[in-house]
């Protein structure tokens, strides 16, 4: 499920992954610009969920 997820954020330019060819592999992900812009908007629905 999180895997589908971050592959639609990944695909929709929200959301970038980096990966580090190092053992163990490991794998960041980061808000792109585009998914910064959204900050604001995932504040108000935390603030509606917490309601």
């Amino acid at each position: 499920m999180h895997t589908n997820t971050l592959r639609e954020l990944i695909n929709d330019g929200l959301v970038k992954r980096i990966q580090y060819n190092e053992m163990p592999l490991r794998v960041e992900y980061s808000f792109t610009e585009k998914g910064k812009d959204l900050m604001p908007v995932f504040y108000e629905m935390m603030n509606w969920g917490f309601k």
